[in-house]
């Protein structure tokens, strides 16, 4: 049996992969110089230290869309989690781009992620914005909390008791740059934006079904027919389209007809699930339970705990970064304890 070296893994990077990948000896490296690995690249023990961090763990017990969902089969930010990474890896292997740099992104990419979904991340600006002044729902106030920053910040300073897990450039770039007008720099990264988007829209709908709130009969017509009318033909038309099109253009890319009803359905689920759906029934009391522990902790400091009280950082920041750590069930249950005399529950 022969073992295969570090160097053994990058060569054959440099003989299979498309001269467009982003290849593991050529990494822009880390923030704290470190030995090489003998046995993994640099995006293989990003990988790892993600999967065996404490905050990947956690997404287990994180909301995706629904609310404390009754049922054992809805998504969780770690489900979804694990789609993103199987449609990123599906896409970056068809193109012939590096599937451990574009796996470790997307196990990573949404570790940032408070309780409670977007509620919880609404929750936590608004919090920011009053304690330091700033009037809610401004851009000023927007910029106080973002889920996909807050996942960089994690993996920078907050994981393995403020030593963080000191990964490459290039993954915390495409974990930064997931979501909204960011751009990451390498295809990679660029490929679990696209992913992310396939993945939400498409397994929302199947929990929304699930949950009775939608039926496949509900969607737009225009979109179903460009898709596909089940959540496997939306997936596949989807993979396949991103291969085909960043081979044709020389980027990531969806052609323009699959991006329209890919947009359009995203449209169609913020008009009628993520906005005012009755998935979101559950959202304001969601919204004033980390409101009222975020003023419940600021004003008694010696409460958070010691990882969470980096010295450079001011108590807003060092509150926002224990409640947004919080599962669901932990969020609630110091709720109860510090609102609801003993012997009651919420529940």
């Amino acid at each position: 049996m022969r073992i295969s070296s570090r160097e053994d893994i990058e060569r054959l990077e440099r003989s299979l992969l498309s001269p467009e990948a982003t290849f593991s000896d050529s990494s822009r490296g880390r923030e704290r110089m470190e030995q090489p690995d003998p046995l993994r690249t640099c995006f293989q023990q990003d990988r790892d230290r993600i999967l065996h961090s404490k905050s990947f763990r956690r997404l287990a017990n994180k909301t995706q869309v629904f609310l404390a969902p009754e049922g054992d089969h809805y998504r969780t930010r770690l489900t979804h989690t694990l789609e993103v990474a199987q449609v990123s890896c599906a896409i970056a292997r068809s193109l012939g781009l590096n599937t451990d740099l574009t796996e470790a992104i997307a196990l990573g990419h949404d570790l940032g992620h408070t309780p409670f979904g977007h509620a919880g991340e609404r929750a936590l600006r608004r919090a920011r914005a009053l304690y330091r002044g700033i009037e809610p729902n401004t851009p000023e106030a927007n910029d106080l909390f973002r889920h996909n920053e807050q996942s960089v910040r994690i993996v920078r300073l907050l994981e393995k008791e403020g030593q963080g897990l000191n990964l490459t450039l290039e993954v915390m770039d495409g974990m930064c740059c997931h979501t909204g007008p960011l751009r990451a720099f390498t295809p990679e990264g660029r490929i679990v934006a696209r992913a992310d988007r396939i993945a939400y829209i498409t397994h929302d709908i199947d929990d929304a079904e699930r949950a009775g709130l939608l039926s496949e009969a509900d969607l737009p017509a225009e979109a179903r027919e460009v898709l596909g009318c089940s959540a496997s033909q939306r997936i596949e038309t989807m993979i396949q389209d991103v291969v085909a099109t960043s081979a044709q253009e020389g980027d990531i890319a969806m052609s323009e007809r699959v991006w329209h009803a890919a947009s359009r359905l995203r449209a169609f689920l913020y008009e009628n699930l993520y906005e005012q759906g009755d998935a979101k029934s559950e959202e304001p009391k969601a919204e004033r339970v980390l409101g009222e522990l975020f003023t419940y902790y600021v004003n008694h400091m010696d409460e958070v705990p010691n990882e969470y009280k980096r010295h450079n950082d001011a108590p807003d920041v060092q509150v926002c970064d224990y409640l947004a750590s919080m599962t669901d069930r932990y969020a609630i249950r110091v709720y109860e304890e510090l609102n609801v005399p003993k012997g009651w529950s919420l529940r």
